[in-house]
């Protein structure tokens, strides 16, 4: 599959997210980087349809997405909605976490992750 475009400003973008990730972000990443996540290969902040979604896993076609308090807003909910339907219509499965969650149960976070890639065992 051919790579799309990436604009220069959603590109830098992505990495200054990158060097910029909260405690939730980088405790999923120490948690699925590398393939430790039964051998999935994950990106983190990879632009994807014009966004920069916080983890995905390209050949599952899965984005994982970790939400802070804003998203809770009607604002957020409503941005989020819009955002997670452009994924949906180019075959993205989206989930969401919330950063507490990921903060206190990470282990059921991964298993999500993992049913949700068709790998049950963890």
């Amino acid at each position: 599959m051919p790579h799309r475009e990436i604009s220069k400003r959603l590109r830098a973008n992505a990495k200054t997210l990158r060097s910029g990730m909260t405690d939730a972000e980088k405790l999923l990443w120490r948690a699925i980087r590398a393939h430790r996540l039964e051998g999935i290969s994950f990106r983190r902040q990879m632009p994807i349809e014009g966004y920069i979604v916080d983890f995905a896993a390209p050949a599952h076609r899965l984005i994982v997405e970790l939400d802070g308090s804003q998203h809770g807003e009607e604002r957020g909910r409503l941005r989020d909605e819009k955002r997670d339907q452009v994924l949906h219509s180019n075959s993205w499965t989206v989930l969401r976490f919330w950063n507490a969650d990921v903060l206190s149960n990470l282990d059921g976070v991964c298993r999500k992750i993992l049913e949700t890639c068709g790998k049950e065992q963890f």
